[in-house]
């Protein structure tokens, strides 16, 4: 077996593995780093494990290089999303992909390698990695989404519900209907007190991923776009890296018609497991991702550096910061937080 960095002539094989992986993940596939590289420049360094004679590839460990300008910063795997990590034959390889994600690390001067991943490395404890605050709230689904609306409270199914009664309705496109989702996704995350992606992220995610992204909006009667999100799918399961509603359209619920939209699609398509992403336990959007089904998953978030020490990674800013900044970004001007999100947004890694 040889450890050895991705290039251009392996993007057929990584894919491949990826896809037949039964860990395999979206972020996992080359398209994260195509969109990552194309919108914000980042370097990639995407690490191989290959059975020789033959070539057959065993393993991969996707990183980025997340870095402020002039600083050296760290491989991460992988930024903007909530797990990546490493894929691999056996525990004894993901060793290995790591040994060599190290000294490439060494070679350019970064002190350290960030992994976000949905289990932890075969070689490492559990407990050593395991994020305490942050989880994956998953749902495995049924074979149809009929099956899967019967089984709901009757509560949830009439605010599924009632937005239709009321003359909503969802639409399913592509980059397209960038244009319309991307003024209400930049005005909800400024409400959320959070810089914004830039408008070229969104449109390299749905570009590099192709016929596997799929952008939802929910639109009021008058047609006005009043939620919308962004559907990723893999084999394995599908996911909403990014998802937003308008306030002034609350009590219309266009969130929930938005919601049941993703998991019909999901579920009509075969799609075993729908990820709504990660919450923190207690927390409102953890319980609203619950309402639908859906159970915790852990997290391990972890950094490693020489000689293999392995240290818990943090959930981004300190909170009481966070909150801070969070309070004064949602009192800017919508226009004022779109100009200035996208120009923050790419230096925070989550």
């Amino acid at each position: 077996m040889i450890i050895r960095q991705f290039t251009s002539t392996d993007a057929g094989g990584w894919d491949h593995y990826v896809l037949n992986h039964p860990r395999g993940m979206l972020n996992h596939l080359l398209a994260w780093k195509t969109a990552v590289e194309k919108a914000y420049g980042f370097k990639s360094c995407y690490m191989m494990a290959e059975k020789v004679p033959g070539g057959r590839i065993v393993g991969i460990l996707p990183l980025i290089h997340h870095h402020f300008p002039f600083l050296k910063g760290e491989l991460i795997s992988l930024p903007f999303c909530d797990s990546a990590g490493s894929l691999a034959d056996s525990p004894a390889i993901e060793k290995e992909l790591m040994r060599g994600a190290l000294e490439i690390a060494k070679s350019k001067g970064i002190s350290r390698i960030v992994i976000r991943s949905s289990t932890p490395l075969g070689a490492i404890e559990k407990e050593r990695a395991l994020n305490d605050n942050k989880v994956r709230m998953v749902l495995k689904l049924p074979r149809d989404s009929a099956t899967l609306l019967a089984s709901f409270k009757a509560k949830l199914r009439s605010q599924v519900k009632k937005p239709m009664r009321d003359g909503l309705t969802s639409q399913i496109g592509g980059k397209e209907l960038l244009r319309e989702f991307y003024p209400l996704f930049s005005e909800n995350m400024r409400d959320l007190g959070s810089p914004v992606h830039s408008a070229r992220w969104l449109r390299a995610v749905l570009e590099s991923f192709g016929s596997r992204a799929h952008l939802f909006l929910v639109r009021m009667p008058d047609n006005s776009p009043a939620a919308g999100g962004i559907l990723l799918c893999h084999p394995n399961q599908v996911s909403v890296p990014w998802a937003s509603s308008l306030r002034r359209f609350n009590r219309w619920n266009p969130n929930m018609l938005l919601y049941w939209s993703f998991l019909k699609f999901a579920c009509d398509m075969g799609y075993p497991l729908f990820d709504f992403g990660r919450s923190s336990p207690g927390e409102g959007t953890y319980r609203f991702k619950m309402q639908w089904g859906a159970k915790p998953a852990p997290l391990f978030w972890f950094s490693i550096a020489e000689k293999m020490a392995i240290k818990k990674a943090g959930n981004g800013f300190n909170s009481g910061l966070a909150a801070r900044v969070g309070d004064f970004w949602s009192t800017l001007p919508v226009s004022v937080s779109r100009g200035l999100g996208p120009a923050l947004r790419r230096y925070i890694d989550l």
